[in-house]
């Protein structure tokens, strides 16, 4: 453990500190305890941390998760993965360009390959989503992810599950995913056939 790490605990609804990490052993710190040390973007309960499991004898507690991505947030993050794709496809759609110079070929195979992109999408949300990062590049610079309904990382096999069941949030005219409006979890019709979350990061 490196003493020299700082640390903010909040108390009483403020943060307070910096500690050094033996200083937290005079505070009245419970697992439950928001804190923050150099480094996190985000403070976190004291027992989700292994140095203070090791300090103050706490066990690692699994909470289900209380925060979770609103509709504007999943959409943004569909957009930035869509936008990205479409790039990724203009520069190999441009590069095919140097060996094909009738014009009429290029134009067929630019828009031939178009139907492309959404399985190229659901191809990478599919392994996106079930890797150590549980998201997509755009769900990870909105900082949300993909938890089953205990906060964990999802399987493979759960996340292909979850993304062939998007067709159910497409079909009826995107019902299904208009559905996250009612319901407490902010779920779609996919993450409730795949019992999965989309969850974001708590912040104090």
């Amino acid at each position: 453990m490196d003493n020299n790490i700082k640390y903010t605990v909040v108390v009483n609804g403020k943060p307070e500190g910096p500690y050094q990490l033996e200083e937290l052993r005079r505070l009245n710190i419970q697992p439950g305890t928001f804190i923050r040390k150099v480094g996190m973007d985000d403070y976190k309960e004291a027992h989700e941390l292994p140095e203070l499991r090791e300090l103050l004898g706490f066990t690692y507690q699994v909470t289900a998760p209380q925060y979770f991505a609103s509709f504007d947030q999943r959409l943004l993050a569909l957009v930035i993965d869509y936008f990205l794709l479409l790039c990724a496809y203009v520069i190999l759609a441009l590069l095919s360009f140097i060996v094909i110079e009738e014009k009429g070929q290029r134009m067929m195979l630019a828009l031939s390959g178009l139907p492309l992109i959404p399985i190229a999408k659901y191809i990478y949300g599919v392994f996106a989503e079930s890797s150590e990062k549980q998201g997509t590049i755009g769900k990870m610079l909105l900082r949300i992810k993909i938890t089953d309904m205990e906060g964990r990382r999802i399987t493979i096999g759960k996340s292909f599950g979850r993304n062939t069941a998007k067709i159910f949030s497409i079909l009826p005219l995107f019902i299904g995913y208009l559905y996250c409006f009612l319901n407490k979890k902010q779920q779609c019709f996919h993450d409730i056939i795949a019992n999965t979350l989309v969850v974001k990061e708590r912040l104090i």
